[in-house]
């Protein structure tokens, strides 16, 4: 009898067969999959943020499908396989945590954290095949979400020195970032206004850092709030049987003012 993992292995299998397996499974490629891979590591985001449990565990078994599917794919062009897949990752595991497999001893978080950064960088000159040596920076995959991926470049460029010593001069930058902005939209240049905006929002995102804040998280929450006052507004105006149009900003700004306290309270 198969155990689980054999079983879904085998489904894949059959879903991929050319003589009977099924017609949308058999178009699919890695480039096609991409939207649904991605689709399913949000929800299982989205799963943990609600505290759904029964659901985290369905749609973590959606994203372990996303992986099984291009374990199958890679095997029919006789690349890799899911047991490639599973051996890679658990050597990374134990080469990365030389401290529980081996006999390093990092007395804080800080040493483990420079330890697996070296670890990383390690991997990517072995696996750098150009004689050409590879950027510190090489590596951060740049279909990540933009505020990610510069929280992620700016890590590694710490890591190697390049950092702000402390919070207070950050601050300053972001004030001078902003001074920049204004001057920006005072020229009425929209190019520069674009880039000098680029440039306030990544120095934000060197603050978060600064302040062990995941920018990505703390901007999906604020969205939240957001959200969440806005519909606030909404049932106060759709109760005094207006639309949205029909209101004074002033009128709505007062809406949003009594929706903190009152959403606080909740």
């Amino acid at each position: 009898m198969l155990d689980n993992t054999e079983q879904l292995l085998a489904l894949m299998a059959r879903l991929r067969n050319p003589e009977d397996g099924c017609p949308w499974d058999l178009k699919q490629d890695f480039a096609s999959l991409i939207p649904y891979l991605i689709e399913e590591a949000y929800e299982v985001v989205d799963a943990i943020e609600r505290n759904d449990i029964d659901d985290l565990r369905a749609e973590l078994g959606d994203l372990l499908l996303q992986v099984v599917f291009h374990a199958q794919i890679a095997n029919e062009s006789g690349l890799f396989d899911f047991e490639d897949v599973a051996k890679g990752i658990s050597e990374k595991l134990i080469r990365r945590h030389p401290h529980v497999f081996a006999d390093a001893v990092f007395d804080t978080d800080a040493q483990r954290h420079q330890a697996w950064e070296q670890a990383k960088a390690d991997e990517r000159v072995a696996k750098n095949k150009t004689a050409q040596r590879e950027s510190v920076l090489s590596g951060v995959a740049a279909s990540l979400p933009a505020l990610l991926e510069c929280e992620k470049i700016q890590d590694r460029a710490a890591q190697h020195g390049f950092d702000w010593p402390d919070v207070p001069p950050v601050f300053d930058k972001v004030l001078e970032e902003l001074d920049e902005v204004k001057e920006a939209y005072a020229s009425g240049d929209q190019a520069h206004i674009h880039e000098e905006i680029g440039d306030l929002l990544l120095v934000v995102v060197n603050l978060a850092r600064h302040l062990n804040v995941n920018p990505e998280i703390a901007l999906k929450d604020s969205t939240k709030k957001f959200t969440k006052r806005f519909h606030y507004i909404e049932q106060q105006v759709e109760a005094s049987g207006r639309e949205l149009k029909d209101c004074a900003l002033m009128e709505l700004d007062g809406f949003w003012h009594e929706a903190k306290v009152v959403l606080k309270k909740a």
